[in-house]
């Protein structure tokens, strides 16, 4: 049987990857929108609705290093598609919540799952990309994440209004069953792949070190790397920008804008838009800047500096006079946060072999949510009483303080020795 080969096979293995981190993220964002239905049917409080985000980032934040190294142990292939079936159905039984306490318990079986989305795309653009096209196919893998969240308000709230909100759970989470069975069918390794073209494959391996099949990962070495600490600094102190744009805009815009439901549904799905623009952009933007003489690292540090630049102007939501100025705010906000977000996720496949790849960023995504779950829980002890608005002011803070840290480690992220 003579099998077709597909031209520019790596493209669409990216497209597979955004298709799952749409479904993903989907799934993650249905509790966010549903926020100011659920707080009003189960009667709980913004604290209380901020341990069930907790439960979700607490149970996230330790498995990301752990899925990571379940990924580079078992391989891509089937542990990808392994917790795809785990975190659809997890989603699944928030049909089944009664309360705040039951609702934090599904979450956070969603969260350990969910966990694997992120190691697992890094670790294929790492495989499957040239160094010099990675932060590219990075951005269009980023993008996923946001075009998932984007996608929530309408799909989420539409489903929610024309049947009920168990329904909208159920929807988001079946979706990930149908993605999972797709990526066990389709997707290889490179070296493996039975559609891959002789071309494409030398062009993949002539620009990256060799996959050593069966090397053994040591969580250990990674976390006594100053590579390591380079990235996962500045990805603590970014991180909770985008857990507050993806759990609190709804509750936010309803609770100190007074929008409604179907007013939420119709205008909060724009910051994610341009969280999708900033993430491409962000993709596209090291490559550009290498050809104007920039190397690789600072290609990829310099677009970190400018998405901290424009962090400001979500820190500035608090003296916004109106909610469509504050959505504004909001919509720079998601544009740069992807900015740095790609940005830093590519500095992960940059500085470790790809048989690591998956275990480190999973670390340096536990950096990430650590700082975030922080962060989630002083909203919900503070914005009752504080306001948001000093709250949105430190996500600026944190970012500049992220990109300088960068900046002075810069030296430190050596890229690694082909063997």
């Amino acid at each position: 049987m003579t099998v077709r080969r597909i031209a520019h096979l790596r493209w669409w293995i990216v497209a597979l990857i955004c298709l799952g981190t749409i479904i993903n993220y989907l799934a993650r964002n249905s509790l966010g929108v549903l926020a100011p239905q659920l707080k009003a049917d189960f009667g709980f409080t913004t604290q209380q609705y901020s341990y069930v985000v907790g439960a979700f980032q607490l149970a996230y934040t330790v498995m990301q290093p752990v899925c990571g190294y379940i990924i580079d142990l078992v391989g891509l292939r089937l542990g990808f598609a392994l917790f795809a079936v785990v975190w659809s159905v997890s989603n699944m039984l928030h049909a089944f919540a009664g309360g705040w306490q039951s609702l934090a318990a599904f979450r956070g079986l969603l969260g350990l799952s969910e966990a694997a989305a992120i190691p697992s795309g890094i670790k294929a653009i790492a495989e499957w990309f040239p160094a010099r096209e990675r932060s590219v196919a990075v951005g269009w893998f980023n993008a996923g994440t946001s075009l998932g969240a984007l996608l929530a308000p309408p799909v989420v709230i539409g489903i929610s209004y024309y049947y009920n909100w168990q329904a909208a759970f159920v929807v988001t989470g079946a979706l990930g069953l149908a993605w999972a069975g797709l990526w066990y069918a389709f997707y290889r390794s490179p070296a493996d792949h039975f559609a891959i073209t002789p071309d494409e494959l030398t062009l993949i391996e002539a620009d990256r070190p060799p996959v050593v099949a069966h090397a053994k990962v040591s969580p250990a070495a990674i976390l006594s790397t100053a590579r390591f600490w380079a990235i996962a600094i500045p990805r603590f102190l970014a991180e909770p920008a985008w857990q507050t744009f993806s759990f609190w805009i709804p509750l936010y815009l309803a609770t100190e804008r007074h929008m409604d439901l179907k007013s939420i549904a119709l205008f909060a799905w724009l910051p994610f838009l341009a969280a999708d623009m900033g993430g491409v952009f962000g993709g596209y933007l090291s490559p550009i800047l290498m050809r104007r003489g920039l190397k690789l690292i600072p290609s990829r540090v310099a677009g970190v500096a400018i998405g901290a630049v424009l962090m400001i102007a979500p820190g500035c939501i608090g003296w916004a006079t109106g909610p469509y100025l504050a959505i504004a705010l909001f919509c720079v906000g998601g544009f740069a946060h992807q900015m740095i977000s790609v940005m830093i996720n590519t500095l992960s496949a940059d500085v470790f072999t790809p048989a690591e790849v998956a275990t480190a960023n999973g670390f340096v995504g536990m950096a990430g949510w650590t700082g975030g779950l922080i962060f989630s829980l002083a909203i919900g002890q503070l914005a009752d009483t504080l306001g948001y608005g000093p709250l949105f002011a430190c996500l600026a803070v944190f970012d500049i303080i992220g990109a300088i840290v960068l900046v002075v480690m810069m030296k430190r992220l050596t890229l690694p020795v082909a063997a």
